[in-house]
């Protein structure tokens, strides 16, 4: 197997490499706050709105995330009267699949470092004379990031690793430059190459989390 021969196969897939990157970013920027607003619904005294992100957290972390992208690039245009407008590019659908699911986990996540944390915690907060607002920011927020950090982490890389799943909806990532480069040339070499380029992005996600 000649060097050539990697450097032409490498020059595609690092096309697709960047697809991956892409998603992974979009996800990880609007799927940690979108979490962590669903963790605030979960814990809030109005019931309905308690119920709602409950609700959402049951269905998205008990669903396949490659069900939620199929539903998402072809269940949504043929729904009844509305589906007509709901035709999405096929990766801006797998981006909202992606978001959504990693939320709910994200949420779960926050929820967990929340009740992580002593309720001495307020008590001596309300003790020094902060307000809600000072014991949420400036006390409560800290503590749960940093117990949840390692969790988010380990989700973070999980979600590199997910990102094949675009393959299955036709979405040009690195694993479809792969699997198009072993079919043509007969050889699983392309296969080491995408593994090589995934493990080097989790360790980017390990290194930025």
């Amino acid at each position: 197997m000649s060097m050539d021969y990697i450097v032409q196969i490498s020059k595609p897939m690092l096309e697709g490499a960047q697809t991956t990157i892409l998603l992974f970013f979009i996800a990880i920027i609007a799927s940690i706050p979108l979490g962590f607003v669903f963790t605030l619904m979960v814990r809030s005294a109005i019931k309905p709105l308690a119920w709602l992100a409950n609700t959402y957290i049951y269905v998205f972390r008990g669903t396949p995330l490659l069900l939620q992208m199929l539903f998402f690039c072809f269940g949504l245009p043929v729904l009844p009267v509305i589906g007509e407008y709901l035709v999405l590019d096929r990766f801006v659908a797998a981006c909202l699949a992606f978001v959504l699911n990693y939320a709910a986990y994200f949420a779960e996540i926050f929820r967990g470092g929340l009740l992580a944390i002593d309720k001495g915690q307020y008590e001596a907060s309300k003790v020094l004379g902060l307000n809600k607002w000072q014991t949420t920011t400036k006390v409560i927020l800290p503590q749960m990031f940093r117990v949840a950090l390692p969790a988010v982490s380990n989700e973070s890389i999980t979600l590199v690793k997910d990102t094949a799943l675009l393959y299955a909806v036709a979405v040009p990532e690195l694993l479809h430059f792969a699997y198009t480069a072993v079919n043509r040339d007969f050889t699983i070499m392309p296969f080491f190459i995408c593994g090589c380029h995934l493990s080097a992005d989790d360790a980017g996600a390990d290194v930025v989390l």
